[in-house]
């Protein structure tokens, strides 16, 4: 059975566990920094066997030199073929699937280019870990890709089952829910989600992992079909939005200056 345990890191980042019960041996997803990994796998008993790094961004890899040299054995490092990433030395494109030594499922490798140019996300056992494009009730600022880029890596991801768990890296959920309300105050979904998600954060939990499912209903930028969506965003730009992209476009704008 597959364990996944969030890893608290820097301001707002999660570093990914994953390891399977039956074993101690672990892996862990876009660690941007190296103690917090070595703490966790120490008090827990386990071996990190690599490491899944799914765009180049410092806040995700600051940690591989560390742990490379922490676990030895030259620990494999996953991450994107078309990013330069010092340790990375299995890479993958997307559209892969390959078997992690120790986990019993195969591992599915998505390109969902958008927020970086090369980014890739990995999707093992129902759970997806999608980095910095998929956010619960968010997505990624374009840094490197295009509105037209990020909105086809998204609704590749709202292909996967909605049963789905999406494990991103970051906590931005609450200030993600503002920004959605004010696109559609009246979605009960959303609300009702903005309250189970302040209750989890007052208790010290993350509000992840979120749903395929789940997203589909709450998030905007999963929705831009959605003729609420696209009267707030027409609302907001001031001109129609004559198709899907263009709404998407204009909403990431939005949320850039929210």
């Amino acid at each position: 059975m597959l364990s996944i345990i969030p890893i608290k890191a820097l301001d707002d980042n999660y570093i990914w566990l994953i390891n399977e019960t039956e074993n101690n041996f672990a892996y862990v997803v876009d660690p941007g920094e190296a103690n917090a990994v070595i703490s966790t796998v120490t008090q827990l008993g386990l071996n990190l066997a690599g490491i899944l790094i799914t765009h180049h961004h410092w806040d995700h890899t600051q940690g591989i030199s560390e742990l490379q040299d922490f676990a030895g054995n030259n620990l494999p490092v996953y991450g994107p073929a078309h990013e330069q990433i010092n340790g990375v030395n299995r890479p993958f494109s997307g559209n892969e699937h390959f078997k992690l030594e120790f986990l019993n499922d195969i591992v599915d490798v998505i390109a969902i280019p958008g927020h970086t140019s090369g980014h890739i996300g990995y999707h093992i056992q129902g759970a997806l870990f999608c980095g910095d494009t998929l956010f619960s009730v968010g997505c990624g600022r374009l840094f490197e890709g295009t509105a037209k880029q990020m909105l086809y890596s998204l609704t590749e991801l709202t292909k996967l089952a909605d049963t789905t768990k999406v494990y991103c890296a970051h906590e931005y959920t609450l200030a993600n829910i503002k920004f959605a309300l004010a696109v559609e105050p009246n979605n009960q979904a959303l609300i009702d989600y903005q309250q189970w998600v302040i209750q989890q954060l007052e208790l010290g939990l993350p509000s992840l992992p979120s749903t395929i499912g789940l997203e589909k209903d709450i998030n905007p930028f999963l929705r831009c079909q959605q003729y609420s969506v696209k009267t707030a965003v027409e609302q907001y730009c001031h001109h129609s939005c004559d198709n899907e992209d263009e709404v998407f476009k204009q909403l990431r704008l939005w949320k850039d200056n929210f």
